[in-house]
Formats: structure tokens, C-alpha cells, sequence
């Protein structure tokens, strides 16, 4: 199920479950997962893309393995927060990706404006090699990504308790 508001995303989340963040390329796809008190984001690996079948099926097995309890993917906004082609691209993906995996898996969506350069930042003080960098980027970006809703939802949290 996909949920734009992540306050309602956070309301379909089993307790006790690690999310997963997805940076999308049109070439690989970033992976990160969550701790499962949802406070710390950790890169995974980078999934080299292929068809759509065989990178859900990969997902899946992600998802499956680590007993996730949802998903959030980078929707890589223009600058002045509007959606292009490549946000429409990615709704797509999650709405596939939805109907793949074929279950409740709560989905939603984290702007992604700036994580890759953000991403390069720290792997650029981290004295990463060029190298380096190329095989981990995207990984880092999705760690990047799933921090920022991790972070959100913390908020969220804080505010419910105060009620």
C-alpha cells in the first residue's frame, strides 16, 4: 500500500520492523535498511538494475530476508519542488513494486533532493577513493534518504507523545 503522508505511513508500520530505503538510477538502485527502533539508517549494496521482474524479485527477497515492515523510496523532486518525469517514473516503480510483492507492505516516498551530493560529501571526507565511491554512492544516497524519513518519523513520534 502506498502512503504519501508519512505520519500515515507510520501508522501501517508493524512494530518492531527495519525499513527499506531505495535510492532509484536509471542504472542501479540504492539499498539501505533501518535499524529496527527506526533511528539509524545503514547502506546495504546496490542493485544493479535489469528488468523490472528480476529487480522487484531481488527486492523482495531483501524484504523477505530481513522481515522488513516497509519502504521508502527517494522521489527525486526538481529544485523548486516539483515533479518531473523522473518522480512519475518512480511512482511507477512503487506502484509496481506494490503490486509485485503483493502484500501490506506500507510504501512511501522521501524527497531526494540533494542526498547524492550529499552522499558524495561525506565519502569525499571519508578520503573515499574514486573507485570506492562509484561502487558505494548509490547505497549511501539510499542511507541518506531513509535517514531523512527516519528522522521525520522520530518527530512524528515526539509530537504523538506529547498529546
Amino acid at each position: 500500500m502506498i502512503l504519501e503522508d508519512t505520519a500515515d505511513f507510520l501508522a501501517a508500520l508493524p512494530s518492531m520492523r527495519s525499513l527499506m530505503g531505495l535510492d532509484l538510477g536509471t542504472q542501479t538502485i540504492g539499498v539501505a535498511v533501518s535499524d529496527t527502533f527506526l533511528s539509524v539508517a545503514t547502506p546495504l549494496e546496490t542493485v544493479k538494475r535489469r528488468k523490472f521482474t528480476l529487480d522487484a524479485a531481488r527486492l523482495s527477497d531483501i524484504v523477505a530476508q530481513r522481515r522488513l515492515g516497509g519502504l521508502v523510496l527517494g522521489l527525486p523532486r526538481n529544485m523548486d519542488g516539483s515533479e518531473g518525469p523522473r518522480c512519475q517514473s518512480t511512482r511507477a516503480f512503487a506502484r509496481n513494486l506494490d503490486k509485485s510483492i503483493g502484500s501490506d507492505l506500507p510504501i512511501t516516498f522521501w524527497d531526494e533532493r540533494l542526498s547524492t551530493v550529499a552522499a558524495e560529501r561525506a565519502l569525499l571526507e571519508a578520503d573515499t577513493s574514486r573507485k570506492r565511491r562509484a561502487e558505494v554512492i548509490d547505497h549511501v544516497a539510499a542511507a541518506y534518504i531513509l535517514q531523512g524519513a527516519l528522522d521525520r518519523i522520530r518527530v512524528i513520534r515526539a509530537e504523538q507523545d506529547q498529546e
